[in-house]
């Protein structure tokens, strides 16, 4: 099942034979071979001991937390497009 809190956390690698061994971690979503870095998900009140664990492993270069979690994406007085509400009205 997977947690409601979880968050992504960005980790840089050396090489990508290590990115095998982050699966333990956490959920691996994706991993970039062009760019060595590999992105997962895990709970979001494990993370900070996690950047810290992360950071210490020899084959990591750097670590970054995703910051979405603390986004407010709820907008207020958001004004709409006139020209496309009138096309909204007009059924193009």
């Amino acid at each position: 099942m997977i947690s409601p809190n979880r968050q992504g956390i960005v980790v840089w690698l050396t090489s990508l034979k290590y990115a095998r061994q982050l699966r333990r971690f956490g959920h691996v979503q994706y991993v970039s071979k062009k760019m060595k870095y590999v992105v997962f998900y895990c709970d979001q009140s494990k993370v900070p001991e996690l950047v810290d664990k992360l950071s210490s492993f020899h084959f990591v270069t750097d670590v970054k937390p995703s910051m979405r979690p603390f986004i407010n994406t709820e907008y207020e007085g958001a004004k709409p497009d006139k020209a496309k509400e009138y096309d909204y009205k007009l059924g193009i």
